[in-house]
């Protein structure tokens, strides 16, 4: 096979399907939508049956439970890719509208217009609920999608691209407005990068390692977070029953998507009082504790913390715990280790809460709530299509408004320039 000539061909068919698409009317799109939901919900034995060989290959090549976890398709997670896009169906459509529009002294009329962006490439690891997920969002904003899953749910997702393609069909779409790069040989990533003039953005979602060779080597625009390094902040202020069920949640919930908590830093003001029941729940859900010596002096049995650990994703039940002096030290360990996700403080203090909000520097920062809730669906957005540590253009879970740029726009009456 000619890598750079299948890619290349798939890419020009994302193009036209991203010109017709902007034809379409939000009506159509969204009857697509809905069209694609009821596809797979009637489809969910298929699209199980070709992701059971992507489990039995998984668990040959060795992957961890948290891995499998995330690549496994079993009827509720069907029926939640379905319910995505039928949340985005019912979401306004952002193309077209116009904001910001003001009156100059000469008398003209300047506004800007929100517009898709075009043909938005996604390269993506293990779960296939992306697919879904990615193509809605694009659709709805406008765009055409070339998707490149990884090879470990390479069936899961020529499955979901099917029926995808089947329904947009069936309501008159163009084909190319989903697209799928439907071989695992990994040259076929480095040619989308090149593809600048024709895909307009890249938006990698996976490991760091993948996100950072898609920075270096793409000649097209990234749209990226390079892992997730999550922070609950136990203050001194904290409702500790409250803290302790935020804590469990943000780290055994569902442990291998980038929102879980990495690390728990307590005020050694209620270590004691919070730091015994807590790690008890941990221990019995089969979390491994690496504590900081604070910690191992109330419990022995933990291993240590090393510093290189502060800095890892561990996508796993895995979880660091070091007793700050206070909120000052707990701000500055954020500071230093956070990869700029998602962090959270429990505290009933408002000051110490308004103090972490505005000081701590990420994707989203949460007073009293779970790591876990950075998300799209969870923020209103519908599906999302990553969660952005970038400062520009987009940042945190990216939804529709994130997915489409702006044009100027102006009303004249005959002015000219003098």
């Amino acid at each position: 096979m000619d890598i750079k000539a299948f890619v290349l061909n798939k890419a020009l068919e994302a193009k036209e399907g991203a010109r017709a698409l902007a034809k379409a009317s939000s009506k159509q799109k969204n009857a697509a939508l809905i069209g694609m939901a009821e596809a797979l919900k009637k489809r969910s034995k298929d699209l199980i049956s070709e992701n059971k060989k992507d489990i039995k290959y998984a668990e040959g090549k060795g992957l961890s439970k948290a891995l499998i976890d995330r690549l496994t398709l079993n009827e509720k997670r069907v029926n939640e890719m379905a319910a995505g896009l039928i949340e985005v169906a019912a979401l306004p459509d952002p193309v077209g509208e116009i904001i910001k529009m003001r009156q100059r002294p000469n008398g003209m009329t300047v506004g800007k217009m929100r517009v898709p962006i075009g043909v938005i490439g996604i390269i993506y690891e293990s779960r296939p609920n992306v697919t879904a997920d990615a193509a809605s969002l694009c659709m709805k904003a406008g765009n055409a999608v070339i998707l490149r899953g990884g090879s470990e749910a390479i069936n899961s997702n020529k499955a979901i691209v099917k029926v995808l393609k089947e329904a947009a069909k069936k309501e008159g779409l163009h084909e190319g407005i989903v697209t799928f790069i439907d071989t695992p040989d990994r040259q076929a990533i480095m040619e989308m990068l090149k593809l600048e003039g024709i895909v307009d953005l890249i938006i990698p979602r996976g490991g760091e390692a993948l996100i950072r060779a898609v920075a270096e080597n793409s000649r097209i625009p990234v749209l990226k977070h390079y892992k997730g390094v999550c922070h609950v902040f136990v203050d001194r202020g904290a409702d500790l029953k409250m803290a302790e069920d935020i804590c469990f949640n943000a780290k055994v919930q569902r442990p291998g998507t980038c929102n879980s908590m990495e690390t728990m830093l307590v005020d050694k003001k209620i270590a004691k009082a919070f730091l015994p029941s807590m790690i008890k729940r941990f221990k019995e859900a089969g979390v491994k504790i690496k504590g900081c010596p604070l910690t191992r002096k109330m419990d022995a049995s933990l291993e240590k913390a090393q510093e290189e650990d502060f800095y890892r994703e561990y996508l796993d039940l895995i979880v660091n715990v070091k007793v700050v002096d206070d909120i000052e030290e707990a701000m500055t360990h954020i500071a230093k280790y956070s990869s700029a996700h998602s962090d959270a403080i429990v505290t009933n203090n408002y000051d110490m809460a308004m103090r972490f909000l505005k000081e701590v520097d990420s994707s989203a920062v949460f007073v009293n709530a779970s790591t876990r809730l950075n998300d799209g669906f969870q923020f209103g957005l519908g599906a999302e299509i990553g969660i952005s540590t970038d400062k520009i253009h987009a940042r945190g879970p990216m939804g529709l408004e994130e997915l489409t740029c702006t044009k100027f726009i102006v009303f004249g009456n005959g002015q000219l320039r003098e």
